[in-house]
């Protein structure tokens, strides 16, 4: 197998018997690196203190990653101005906030006959958005729903 010391030096092809001496003599763990079948890569280190800085720096990289989370915006098909605009402006918000935006407009009864307008609602909401957002999917039929998701502009 080859070796690798403490210090990172390579030390050749070795017996294994002669490299966990080796780990034995400094007091420390040999460790399987390449588990190749022609030649395996052995390294001599303490593993407890290898595991604990691998814990450090993966809890680092997650504590700097930025979690995008998905927020609804409800309507339906008669919602009033007002209302579209405080949904909106909610939405806005959202999107600046770096989240995606799934926009639902609810079906009801007889409803589903007029589902072009379901479309110019979407229309409309989009619109309203388009300064801090763009659309992601574009609005379609689920069951009783349409359902458009917006995404934050890219900088």
């Amino acid at each position: 197998m080859r070796l690798i010391d403490a210090d990172g030096t390579m030390v050749g092809i070795v017996p294994i018997e002669q490299a966990r001496k080796a780990a034995d003599l400094a007091g420390l763990d040999l460790v399987l690196i390449a588990n190749n079948p022609d030649n395996p890569v052995c390294k001599v280190m303490d593993y407890g203190k290898y595991l604990f800085e691998q814990a450090k720096r993966e809890k680092e990289a997650r504590k700097n990653q930025k979690v995008i989370e998905t927020k609804e915006v409800g309507m339906k098909l008669t919602t009033e101005d007002h209302d579209l605009n405080v949904k909106t402006k909610n939405a806005c918000r959202f999107l600046k906030d770096g989240n995606r935006v799934k926009v639902i407009v609810k079906f009801r009864g007889r409803e589903m006959a007029y589902q072009n307008q379901g479309y110019a609602v979407m229309e409309k909401f989009a619109s309203l958005c388009e300064e801090v957002g763009q659309i992601d999917k574009p609005a379609k039929i689920e069951g009783r729903n349409m359902v458009m998701f917006l995404a934050p502009k890219k900088n």
